[in-house]
């Protein structure tokens, strides 16, 4: 019985992950326990503790008892986490030229540069931007980098959920990516970092201007 209850919790935790990631509940949408349980036709000790979990990762904010809601991040959150993103895939970056086979792992990353088909929603553009990033981090060898980058992984995904397809769709280009290849292929690991790190602020500013005021 304990195995059955422990994956119902992860099948109503993955539901209503999901649908915050995929704007179903968009931000500052208040999630009641009541009502949930209710929908889904599970208990709501079922239901608390799936938000608890997605509380404790930070997609959702509030009082854990009645008030939780959609995470909405500040303009200035937007921005200490970018900045986050790029120290940790500037690192990236140096520890991918310091390697004798660079040029290889270069080859591999362009390969990975986010091209979105006609059709696709906002998240699962998203969700190719975060590839290439993500390939980045995991190129570099450096395990325990990897595994911080994808701690923050689900608020790099809400930073988007209050943008406009408009807003954010250049940000996730091919062609905004592109530099960064451009300026790794120079082997100049100062340079290479600081078109990352533009990289990042662009984004930064794109997505926190459509956030609320800090």
């Amino acid at each position: 019985m304990a195995i059955v209850n422990r994956t119902l919790r992860e099948q109503v935790l993955e539901q209503l992950r999901s649908a915050i990631l995929d704007g179903a509940f968009a931000p500052g949408a208040r999630l009641a326990e009541v009502d949930i349980a209710a929908q889904l036709g599970v208990s709501r000790g079922t239901v608390r503790e799936a938000l608890r979990t997605l509380h404790n990762s930070g997609l959702l904010e509030g009082s854990e008892r009645n008030s939780l809601h959609v995470r909405r991040l500040t303009g200035r959150q937007v921005a200490e986490l970018y900045e986050v993103r790029a120290a940790l895939e500037g690192q990236a970056v140096a520890s991918i030229l310091a390697t004798p086979d660079a040029e290889t792992l270069i080859d591999e990353l362009e390969r990975q540069l986010p091209e979105a088909p006609e059709g696709l929603t906002q998240a699962e553009r998203f969700e190719l931007d975060l590839g290439f990033h993500e390939a980045l981090c995991r190129l570099s060898g450096n395990a325990t980098l990897l595994t911080m980058w994808r701690s923050i992984k689900d608020l790099m995904r809400i930073s988007v959920l209050a943008a406009s397809t408009e807003a954010s769709s250049s940000l996730m280009a091919k062609s905004h990516h592109q530099p960064i290849i451009d300026a790794m292929r120079t082997g100049d690991a100062e340079r290479a970092r600081g078109v990352l790190s533009a990289h990042m602020a662009t984004a930064a500013k794109g997505l926190g201007d459509v956030s609320r005021p800090s």
